[in-house]
């Protein structure tokens, strides 16, 4: 007889690319199929997705294509009708709050996409709010599962860098206006009274990277832009861009590390990933992207001369030396999701709780109101 348990797991926001492709099909539907999460005692965690969402005919359709059974536009319903235990949400963020201290009150552990509210005032409330009602809160950091930032703390942890110097980030790509190519990204990304925007998208992310490779950021510096004022939307409509589409930051981390990110949705890619992190120590150096990683020890760094009066044949690309796999990696959204499933069960643990999400989003913050007052800010500790 099996002893394998389920669990239910109601979805918000499905509907949208991220929940949908990422979070549902990559991820819940594949734990499905795979036969649940293993755990140490040869058991499963088997997963039971509720789907829910406004739009009744895009989440029937969603759930029939996929064999979800149980669905519902009903919120308060999938919340205290079906017996679930998570509730997950992937929804806009403007609409994010007051469905997850709904999920909250309802007694289910929470994990949601970021950022996990608005503004960190509103970040610090639900965090607090699920420390006092003792449900177990997580947040999303789906980069630090990618395989190349896997082998980055890899050679983080066996001291490959020696003292770490600085960390350079790149980021994006072009995305197209909208008016003769259709935006690969929606538009409400380049409206900030919609939630969108590059800073309140991606220092979130970068938040978390450098914290858990590098070190906590301590202070910021940060110029944001909005390149291009109009696009089009998923109409054919024209409309202004009123969120930043492009993000430029140093951020100071503890240790005396110096990282700087360039993030932009203005931008066209020369580089072998649409993101990478160059990081410099004094015995070594990475470069590191979703997939790959290259390093160059310091017994094997060239002695470049500078001398602008003769071509360049120093073949430096050629120079360093790929970081091998050594293991399979999983999708890293599904990766986390299989660890937070068992942080739920009480097998192990997840870092990556609401008090995390709210640095990110305090870090977002930093960033605008550094740009918009143009000086360096330093981060106050969060209390919980």
């Amino acid at each position: 007889m099996s002893n394998d348990r389920t669990i239910g797991i109601v979805m918000n926001g499905i509907t949208g690319r991220m929940g949908y492709r990422q979070h549902l099909v990559r991820s819940i539907l594949a734990i499905r199929d795979q036969g649940g999460v293993p755990l140490p005692d040869g058991t499963k965690v088997q997963v039971e997705p509720i789907l829910v969402g406004r739009n009744a005919e895009k989440v029937a359709e969603i759930a029939e294509r996929h064999g979800v059974q149980r669905w519902t536009t009903d919120l308060d319903e999938a919340l205290t009708q079906f017996g679930a235990q998570v509730y997950f949400d992937a929804q806009l963020t403007t609409v994010r709050e007051p469905a997850i201290l709904k999920a909250i009150d309802a007694g289910l552990d929470v994990y949601t996409e970021k950022p996990i509210a608005e503004d960190l005032a509103g970040a610090l409330r639900l965090a607090r709010a699920a420390e006092a009602a003792g449900v177990k809160h997580g947040v999303v950091h789906d980069k630090l599962y990618l395989p190349g930032l896997l082998k980055l703390r890899r050679l983080v942890d066996s001291g490959f860098f020696g003292r770490i110097l600085s960390v350079r980030g790149e980021f994006g790509y072009w995305v197209f206006e909208g008016d003769w190519q259709p935006a690969q990204r929606p538009s409400w990304n380049y409206r900030v009274e919609d939630g969108g925007g590059m800073t309140t998208d991606m220092f979130c992310h970068w938040d978390y990277v450098l914290e858990n490779l590098f070190g906590p950021v301590e202070a910021v510096t940060a110029r944001t832009a909005t390149h291009i004022p109009q696009r089009w939307d998923e109409r054919g409509q024209a409309y202004a861009a009123t969120a930043d589409d492009a993000a430029y930051g140093i951020f100071e981390l503890a240790g005396g590390i110096i990282a700087q990110i360039n993030s932009s949705w203005a931008t066209r890619v020369h580089r072998d990933e649409l993101v990478e992190f160059h990081v410099d120590g004094t015995e070594g150096s990475a470069v590191a992207g979703l997939q790959k990683c290259v390093v160059q020890h310091r017994s094997a760094t060239p002695k470049p001369v500078w001398n602008p009066d003769l071509a360049e044949t120093n073949p430096y690309r050629q120079q360093w030396v790929e970081v091998p796999d050594n293991a399979e990696v999983d999708n890293g959204f599904k990766a986390q999701w299989e660890q937070y499933l068992r942080y739920v069960i009480g097998e192990g643990e997840h870092r990556y709780d609401f008090f995390a999400g709210a640095r990110g989003v305090r870090l977002a913050e930093a960033g605008l109101e550094s740009s918009a007052q143009g000086r360096r800010l330093e981060l106050e500790a969060l209390s919980a």
